[in-house]
């Protein structure tokens, strides 16, 4: 016989209200079990993919954020914070050139964002990347 825990009959709704509470009280990682709950049982809420996503990249899971807010792009193309958030999680992967490409998209979505003003600013362009070799630098300067 299996013992029933009153968590398990939580709505997607109550699990998502507690998953906030859990972010609000900076407790990221429970927030993301509790979150993942609440996405397996609406896959396509994009409010519980945000908030999932959060909770994964302020825990330091940088995949399972990235992951996420794709997820969420795909139900919501033109969700700017989503396209910011995963801008910086690729950041993070190491993958400046994806993330540069988000980060703007988000600064076109919401220009007038000094957060996503800001990020952009901090991440060099695909085309600034510096492919030259040092020699090839010098000589093209003088």
């Amino acid at each position: 016989m299996s013992a029933e825990r009153p968590e398990d009959h939580e709505s997607a709704y109550e699990l998502f209200q507690r998953g906030q509470a859990l972010i609000a009280s900076r407790h990221h990682a429970q927030a993301a079990i509790v979150l993942a709950r609440a996405a397996r049982q609406e896959p396509g809420k994009g409010s519980i993919l945000e908030a999932l996503g959060r909770a994964y990249y302020n825990s330091g899971q940088r995949v399972q954020a990235a992951e996420t807010f794709s997820a969420l792009l795909e139900i919501d193309p033109s969700a700017h914070y989503a396209h910011y958030a995963l801008g910086q999680s690729l950041k993070h992967l190491g993958k400046p050139r994806e993330a540069w490409t988000h980060l703007r998209l988000a600064v076109a979505l919401a220009p007038h964002s000094a957060l996503y003003q800001g990020a952009l600013a901090r991440i060099r362009p695909p085309d600034a990347s510096d492919d030259s070799s040092p020699k090839d630098r010098l000589s093209a300067s003088g």
